[in-house]
């Protein structure tokens, strides 16, 4: 035989770069598919308008939020007050941006808690399964067997409304969602080479959850991150609705819808209909968004 077998060519780095240009590149495509929703575009604007408008808006737009001008009582929008004034005199363009603050400080902080808690709660009980992944998810059945909007209503009552007493209370009944979501990302994953690689060079549960399963559930937490902070918004407006939420000198969107809903019969749409459009146009934001990244990062596993 005159023919010989070559050596095939030593297989240099993937065009991506290995492991890591896979995982960059799935991103990147997850990424795509995001961009190409023109909701989802759309509602990141709007999130990102409100979060500028309540956090940045009062240091160009200067208003007083502490003392009553009583002589402003229920004024109409003018170019004095773009949106007119409430009962006490109060600014009502400022008023909006003082309680956007505080429902945005409490949805996203009520989310990081939900989702932190929650995150390592159903990763372990997917990881280890049989009787523990029983008595966790268990326990998250009682704990969801129980109204959220009573518990808060009687520890907003018992011990006061705060930003950090909502956010607290509100992420320790919001996590139970997100243990459900992550318990099942956990599942899938816990069969997979890669776990079944690093279990067998000895890695420990905890390495497991930290280094392989959390990483690539990243996209299940993102998604229901967006989720959480929306329902704690609503949440949080329905509390001040009912009269249990901020109490002066704060306030939420809730507190104003609550006092403006008395007035709105004598004409004073502006105490209502600006506010409301606030809540209905950031919740509706985080919808999309929410949907969007999961449609992206679906597309993300589908094509990996």
């Amino acid at each position: 035989m005159t023919g010989q077998i070559q050596a095939l060519p030593e297989r240099g780095p993937t065009p991506e770069g290995g492991e890591v240009g896979v995982f960059q590149s799935s991103w990147r495509r997850a990424l795509r598919e995001f961009a190409r929703n023109r909701l989802a575009v759309v509602g990141l604007a709007i999130l990102v308008f409100f979060v500028l408008f309540c956090f940045i808006g009062p240091f160009v737009y200067h208003t007083d939020q502490i003392t009553p001008n009583l002589s402003d009582s229920y004024a109409p929008p003018s170019a004095a007050h773009p949106l007119g004034a409430d009962n006490n005199g109060f600014d009502e363009l400022g008023r909006i941006m003082k309680g956007g603050q505080t429902a945005l400080e409490i949805g996203f902080l009520a989310a990081f808690i939900a989702i932190t808690v929650g995150t390592l709660w159903g990763t372990l009980a997917g990881l280890l399964g049989g009787i523990i992944d029983s008595v966790l998810m268990r326990v998250v059945d009682v704990f969801l067997s129980i109204p959220i909007v009573f518990v808060v209503l009687i520890l907003a009552v018992k011990f006061g409304a705060t930003v950090l007493s909502l956010s607290i209370v509100i992420g320790a009944f919001s996590w139970l969602f997100a243990a459900r979501i992550i318990r099942s990302e956990a599942l899938s994953l816990r069969s997979m080479d890669f776990v079944s690689a690093a279990r067998g060079a000895g890695s420990g549960n905890w390495r497991l959850i930290f280094r392989h399963l959390l990483p690539n559930s990243l996209g299940v937490i993102i998604v229901s991150v967006t989720f959480q902070v929306a329902d704690a918004i609503l949440l949080v407006s329905y509390i001040g609705f009912l009269g249990f939420g901020l109490h002066y000198p704060n306030v939420d969107w809730g507190n104003q819808l609550s006092d403006g809903i008395e007035d709105v019969q004598d004409g004073y749409w502006w105490l209502v209909f600006p506010v409301a459009a606030c809540i209905v146009a950031t919740v509706m934001a985080l919808n999309f968004v929410g949907d969007a990244l999961r449609d992206s990062f679906d597309v993300r596993l589908r094509r990996r």
